[in-house]
Parts: structure tokens; sequence; C-alpha cells
């Protein structure tokens, strides 16, 4: 398995800075491509290695060069799942950094920036849309500054911020004169790797994590890292006697076990190679590629001697091939899966019903982003929920299950696939671009606890009359692979008989509507209660949602007990069929439901009402595109226990 893995990033603290050892938020930005994320991925390194917790997420405009892009990575002594409001240090290499989160810096926070910005306007940058352009300049102008960098840093200092300027031009000429090696001035893309290394020299963080874990993210290019090693040690010992000292202290910390840094994607990826998925397709989509570029990267990983995993993945001309490519897959017999998101989801959705009527076991990993439509491409959302289960041609059973976090999403892959193999139905597996592009601290994945069941599936056919669709006691036919010895059977999308020869008889129709809608009672009874609905917390005010709203809720639960108060919680895992018989006992001791979700209507509320005929008392919504965080949470929730807050409570924080 990996023992350290890259990083993505954007969090944040409320505490200040001079009390802050243990819980700490970093940012940096930059234009798209101008290495944020390998700046983050080095910083996060440095405190994973150091045994604090890492939380973090990137953000990012749809475009491929040029728009803004940050990365921000909080860190704790604590268990973290989820970002907080604020900045205690922000690394700024171009101007639009400082105009969008110069104001997010706290009290006794930290900017360091490029000297060469200050004279630069907020018309100069071209990237900013003409809405936040207004309101900006309005901003600066309301507290009588200029629509300035200089202007933006006096007001950050006004509000107790300390303000570093570095010429990172200027460092990398004195750097190009100290090796000799004068295309160093020229090469800006280094400016992440100095930013990184400027504040862990302020920081006073030993250096020598530094260097290994710029030498970890260079390992594969040794000339490279070896000019980024010296870049970040004339960077560290800069800061370290120029800047400033802070009374910051950061501890090396005892690293527990079993401890890995994983980004989001790697859970369902690592999932899928040791439940035995042995075949996926893909048409590249924001935020589900990454996934796939993980598996072609790894399409052979030695697990065990007993479980080897090889993968073949192909890239689709679209998403309709990849799901029939799928599904094809399947026929044979083998473990196969395709990924998504919304977009390309509803173009599988014709397949999606031949599936359905051909039970065959499919899994789709559907990463949901913001739409509709194309709607925000690298932005998170919740939004396609319903889209998941009531999508398709006719009615036919499906299951639509969430994972909450990235470690759960590990074992959830595995458990899809042998939910799909076991009900011979397609499985949608949900989970979204927080998770996807989320970095965490988490216990390493451990493959001992994973069990494959593959259902129905017969190793051979004795008898000659093979019914592929025959009528059972509990609605699940043996599974003939193609090509099986006395295994013939037909697949149409029509409605057929038993062997799927094509049959419009009334009687059979019933039979066959019968056998496959049963399926849903037949799921519920199987999978086990734990796997349903996972039940935190209980208390008179309840909060119930699904999916990676999980980290930020657990966060503010936690902060809501420091103040004495206590919240339930229940996670919602499988969404179709719904547990709504498991749900009503779950939450009977509970006075106050509140439903929190990333989508506008409340999608998760809206199932709650069709099934337990009851509306949820609260709704905690966001849908600008950004995560939650647990501030927001916590401070929303905390209005609905006080009895001061709207039944409908919108979220808006985030850049």
């Amino acid at each position: 398995m990996v023992n350290v893995i890259n990083v993505n990033v954007h969090y944040l603290m409320r505490r200040r800075v001079d009390r802050m050892a243990t819980d700490f938020t970093w940012m940096i930005g930059g234009p798209q491509g101008s290495g944020v994320e390998t700046a983050a991925n080095i910083f996060s390194q440095v405190f994973s290695k150091m045994g604090y917790q890492v939380f973090g997420k990137r953000e990012y405009y749809s475009n491929i060069k040029g728009e803004h892009s940050y990365f921000a990575v909080r860190i704790s002594d604590k268990k973290i799942r989820s970002s907080i409001k604020g900045t205690n240090l922000l690394i700024a290499f171009d101007a639009e950094t400082i105009f969008r989160h110069a104001d997010d810096v706290l009290e006794n926070g930290i900017i360091i920036y490029d000297s060469t910005l200050e004279n630069m306007r907020v018309s100069d940058v071209i990237t900013f849309e003409n809405d936040f352009k207004g309101r900006l300049e309005n901003l600066l102008k309301s507290k009588n500054k200029e629509a300035t960098v200089k202007g933006m840093l006096d007001l950050a200092s006004e509000n107790g911020v300390k303000v570093n300027s570095v010429s990172f031009r200027s460092l990398l000429t004195e750097l190009s004169e100290k090796l000799e090696n004068p295309r160093i001035k020229n090469m800006s893309r280094m400016f992440n790797v100095l930013g990184v290394s400027l504040s862990l020299g302020l920081l006073m963080i030993p250096s020598e994590k530094l260097t290994e874990s710029v030498n970890s993210i260079f390992s594969k290019k040794k000339s490279i890292a070896e000019i980024n090693v010296s870049a970040a040690n004339f960077a560290y010992n800069y800061a370290a006697a120029k800047f400033e000292q802070n009374n910051l202290k950061f501890e090396t910390n005892n690293i527990q076990d079993n401890t890995i840094l994983v980004q989001g994607y790697y859970g369902t990826s690592i999932g899928k190679i040791i439940a035995g998925c042995r075949f996926q397709s893909y048409y590249p989509i924001t935020p589900a590629t990454d996934e796939s570029n993980f598996l072609e990267t790894n399409e052979i990983l030695e697990i065990n001697e007993d479980r080897p995993g090889s993968t073949l993945v192909i890239q689709t001309e679209d998403e309709i091939s990849a799901i029939g490519m799928a599904i094809g897959s399947s026929l044979t017999g083998v473990r196969s899966a395709t990924c998504t998101s919304g977009p390309g989801f509803a173009l599988m959705i014709e397949c999606l019903s031949w599936a359905g009527i051909n039970e065959v076991p499919v899994v789709i990993t559907f990463y949901q982003r913001s739409g509709p439509s194309t709607g925000l491409p690298t932005r998170h959302g919740q939004d396609d929920l319903l889209c998941a289960i009531n999508s398709g041609v006719g009615e036919f059973p499906r299951i639509v299950y969430a994972s909450g976090n990235v470690s759960d999403s590990f074992y959830d892959t595995t458990q899809v696939f042998n939910y799909a193999d076991i009900f011979q139905v397609p499985v949608i597996h949900m989970l979204d671009k927080f998770i996807a592009s989320s970095v965490t601290t988490c216990e390493r994945f451990d493959e001992t606890k994973v069990n494959i069941d593959r259902g129905k599936l017969l190793e051979e056919i004795t008898s000659d009359n093979y019914n592929r669709f025959a009528h059972t006691e509990d609605g699940i036919s043996p599974r003939s692979k193609l090509g099986l010895e006395n295994g013939i059977f037909w697949n149409t999308g029509d409605e057929s008989d038993v062997q799927g020869h094509i049959s419009e008889d009334p009687v059979n129709r019933m039979e066959m509507m019968d056998k496959r809608q049963s399926r849903l009672d037949y799921i519920l009874e199987k999978i086990p209660k734990s796997e349903q609905i996972v039940q935190h917390y209980e208390g008179d005010f309840c909060i119930v949602s699904w999916g990676s709203t999980q980290g930020p809720i657990l966060d503010a639960i936690d902060m809501l007990k420091n103040d004495g108060i206590d919240v339930g919680f229940i996670e919602i895992k499988l969404l179709h069929p719904f547990p709504k018989e498991l749900l009503k006992k779950s939450l009977s001791n509970s006075k106050t439901i509140i439903n929190i979700e990333a989508n506008y209507n409340g999608q998760l509320g809206s199932l709650i009402r069709q099934n337990l005929e009851k509306d949820p008392d609260y709704y905690i919504l966001k849908f600008t595109g950004r995560p939650m965080t647990c501030t927001e949470l916590y401070d929303t929730l905390k209005k609905i226990v006080n009895n001061n807050a709207e039944k409908r409570e919108v979220l808006t924080y985030g850049a």
C-alpha cells in the first residue's frame, strides 16, 4: 500500500495565531498551472512527517491555465475532518491571491507576498469576474483604501495581520548567482517552492523535514529535485534570518501507527483494485478523471500473494461507450465499473436501464459537482441525488450508496461490488468533488477486512436447459458468464422470458416486474443495518445528512460539545432503496430534525418527507460550489439550538 500520498487543499481556523500551536491553517495561491498544488503537497508532507493531522482541499477554476488556484492546508494535533473559516498564514505570489484572500487572514496572522505586486490595481487583474471586481473596489473604497495590492495589505495590517514582503524574482537571482546557474533566475515556476519554504522558515519547522518532502515530491526527476532542494533551503534560511520571529512553536509529535496521508480519490481507486475490479472504462470529466488516471498508473498493484491486482483501464470516446463497455465486461463475469460526474451520468442513462432489465451487476462511481448542465465543473455540490435515484427508462431496481469520507470510500467501494454481484443490479456509488479533491490523514486501508462475495455467479453449468432469468425464491437468478459451456442466454433491451427471448405476454411481464422489483425489499433485508445508516450521536436535536457533509458535521458537533451542547447525527449511506423503517426508529427519540446538504432544495429532505411523511424542522444548505466549513455549521446549529434560526439557512463562506 502507500506510505505518504499526494495532497490537495483548502481550509481554515478561528483562534488567534499567537495561541495557535495545535490548530493552524496555511494557504498558498497563484495562477492555475503555477505549482500551487506542489507547494501544498510539500507543506502537507512536512507536517504529516511531524505527526500532525492534516486536512485540506484544492480550489481552482475550470480553465487549464491562468485563472486563480489556491490550496489551504489545516494541521492539528487532534482529529480534523473539515475546513474552518479564516487563514493563519497566506503565501501570495500573484496579486489575485492578495485581493481574494487577504481579508480572510486572522488577527495576528501572517501574509508573505511578492513585493513587486504592491502597485497593481484591481483593474489590472484580467482574470477577475466583473461582479467580484466591483465588490472589491467598493470594499476598499468604503475603508478609504486605494484599489491596489498595497491598499489591500494596509487593510490587513489594520486588522492585526503581520505583512512580510520579499521579491521572489530577487531570491531566484541570488540563488542563481550562488549556484552559478544562470538559468535559475528565470525559473518563475519555482515561486511555489520558494513560497512554501519561506513559510516553513518563518515557522521554524525542522529544515530536514522540508528537504525530505521536496525530494519525495520530485523523486522521479533527480536533477529537478536537486535544484528545488537548493531553492527550498535558500528560501528557508532567508525567512529564518530576515522575517520577524513569531511565537508559534510546532513540536514534533509521535506519528500514529498505520497513519497515511491520502488524496481523496485514492480511496475508491485502491478499493476497486482490492475488491477485484478488473475493468474500468471512463471518459475524461472533472473530478472523476483523477480516479481513472490513478488506476491507469497502477494497473498492476501487488496486494498480497493470493489477491494480485490487475485492472484494465480504457478511455472511451464518450460516456455512452464507457458504460456500454463496463456492462459488456460484466457479462463476461469480470467485476467492472465506470466513473463519471453529472453530465456524463446523464449520457449513461439509457445503458443504465439496459443493465437494469438484464440484471447486470455494474458499478458507477458518481463524483458529483455543481450543476445544472456543466454548471460549475470544478466546484463542489451534492446536486445529483434524486437524479441517481430516478434516472432511467421505466422501473427497475438499483442501489444508490454514499460515502462520507476518504477512508469510508475505500471500504464502501469494496462493498458496492459485493452488492452489485449479490443482488444483480447496477450500483451507483455517490461521492463528490469535496471528497475527490480533499487530502487527509487517516488510518491505513486494511485489505484484510475486505471480503469478496460474487453472489450467484456460476463457474459451471451441468444441465443443458439453463435459464438466465429463472424465477427463484429470493428473486435472484443464477448468473452465467458469457461463453460458459451450457450457459447460453439472450440479452435484449426488451422484456424477456426466463431464457432472455423477447416476450410481450402480460403474465410474463407481471412476473418479471415482480421478480426484479422484489429485489428492493430483499436489499433492505440483507444489507446489514449498520451499512444502511450510521448513528454517530443521539440527541433531541438530530442532524440527518449524507455523503461528504459528514466531516464538517462531526467537527461542528465536537465544537458544540465544548459548549455543553449535545446534537445527534444520523448519516444515511443507503439512499435507495430508502431505509425508512430503520430511519424512523433511529429518529424516534429526537424532537427536532435538521437536514444538512450541499444543494439548493434539500434533496434528502424530500426523501424524508416522501418516506416518513415528516418534513425536517430545519434545512442548512450550501450551493455556492464551495465546501461547507465546520465553523459555518457550528454557528448555524447554535442558532437553531437557541431558537434563533430560519427554517432554511443558507451558508455562503468561501472565495
